[in-house]
């Protein structure tokens, strides 16, 4: 891909804190755990800054052990960071106060781009930018729960619900004006899921439309250094976010900092490397959850991220992918050939959620206006209590 030449990227500011690099991990269900957040600064460098999983607010109000369990962070994370899923902006104030109080979190991070329909079909994730007035108010009641404890706010979002039906620009707008540090757009709808391809003009699109100092952040189609590059000469971000493609390559994030800096050299792993970061993996999630079963079977998710374009057979894979022990999987490593070189073109690209467009499921008349109705508010008060896993 070739790009406009561009002078290093500067760090990024949150708050009282600096970034070295402008690169974020962006919040995944099922995947950013402790263990896997810290294996991220581990191989990356340290650059950057690792958000947690979701955790909805109403869980973390009524004290879930799960959603507190979410909210762990390892004692070196440098800034604990919480994605926090909210509809309603006094239960999403009282979960700030906890989690600020207790403090469970040093940055706060707003979910309104979930597209999955078992959220936005009760107004939830992407689809609630659309009413205008319960965006702002959510945003606003956090921003003032977290202020009097220095802690910032950023908002991540879509583009909209569909084509016909974009909310970044408006909401970013009222973003700001709610005191948000930084604002994030992936550059897909709701309606498009995970389909290609990101719009990254939507981001130039925000970058162009809100305040200079304020910065934000592009996310979607990131699975290179290369791609963060290109993004920001095509946007003007002033970061990058990165889901997808870190899955089995949390070293990334350092080929992404040493290009946004001008460097040239990237991380490319032999396949000895890469099984020596998935053991390391293992071994954090084991000292996370503090149950190696449940560990080996978290990992197994993995497995086809780790090994995407190396020489690992059909076996090997599959033993891999149904491991049940750390000493299981010292046996099957003795068996691979571990001095394989990097393979190149086919360790990169796509990985993760890929996703079809599709219609998205929204609660009964939630599109005939850009502000709460009656009809539409009683949907939204079950929003979070649709959503589960925190």
């Amino acid at each position: 891909m070739t790009t406009t030449a561009l002078a290093p990227a500067p760090g990024l500011r949150l708050g009282p804190f600096a970034l070295a690099a402008p690169v974020v991990l962006a919040p995944m269900a099922g995947i950013t755990n402790a263990a896997f957040r810290r294996l991220c600064r581990e191989t990356g460098g340290g650059a950057g800054l690792y958000v947690s999983e979701m955790v909805t607010s109403r869980a973390l109000v009524e004290r879930s052990p799960e959603s507190l369990r979410l909210t762990e962070h390892h004692p070196d994370e440098p800034i604990r960071s919480v994605q926090l899923y909210a509809t309603d902006p006094a239960t999403a104030a009282a979960a700030t106060r906890l989690l600020v109080d207790e403090g469970r979190a040093e940055h706060v991070d707003l979910n309104f781009g979930c597209p999955v329909p078992k959220v936005t079909r009760r107004g939830g994730g992407a689809a609630l930018p659309w009413k205008t007035d319960l965006f702002g108010a959510v945003v606003r009641a956090v921003v003032r729960a977290a202020e009097p404890h220095g802690v910032p706010v950023t908002v991540k979002m879509r583009t909209g619900i569909d084509d016909d039906h974009l909310t970044y620009l408006d909401a970013g707008r009222i973003a700001v004006e709610a005191g948000v540090a930084w604002v994030a757009l992936h550059g897909r709808t709701a309606a498009q899921m995970y389909a290609p391809h990101a719009d990254w003009d939507a981001i130039a699109r925000l970058r162009d439309a809100l305040p200079a100092e304020v910065p934000v952040l592009g996310n979607g189609d990131v699975f290179a250094a290369e791609d963060a590059v290109a993004m920001r000469a095509r946007t003007g971000c002033d970061g990058v976010v990165v889901g997808r493609g870190c899955l089995g390559r949390p070293w990334l994030f350092a080929d992404i900092a040493a290009a946004l800096a001008g460097d040239p050299r990237r991380v490319r792993p032999d396949l000895g490397r890469v099984v020596a970061v998935f053991r390391r993996h293992l071994d954090l999630l084991v000292e996370h959850l503090g149950d190696e079963g449940r560990a080996c079977r978290d990992i197994r998710k993995h497995v086809a991220w780790y090994l995407k374009g190396y020489p690992v057979g059909h076996d090997a894979r599959v033993r891999l992918a149904t491991l049940t022990s750390v000493a299981e999987l010292d046996r099957i490593v003795d068996t691979l050939p571990l001095d394989a070189p990097y393979p190149g073109g086919a360790a990169e690209g796509q990985r993760g959620r890929a996703g079809v467009a599709r219609p998205v499921a929204l609660p009964d008349g939630w599109l005939a206006s850009r502000r709460l109705d009656p009809a539409s508010a009683g949907a939204v008060a079950a929003a979070e209590s649709s959503v589960s896993g925190g």
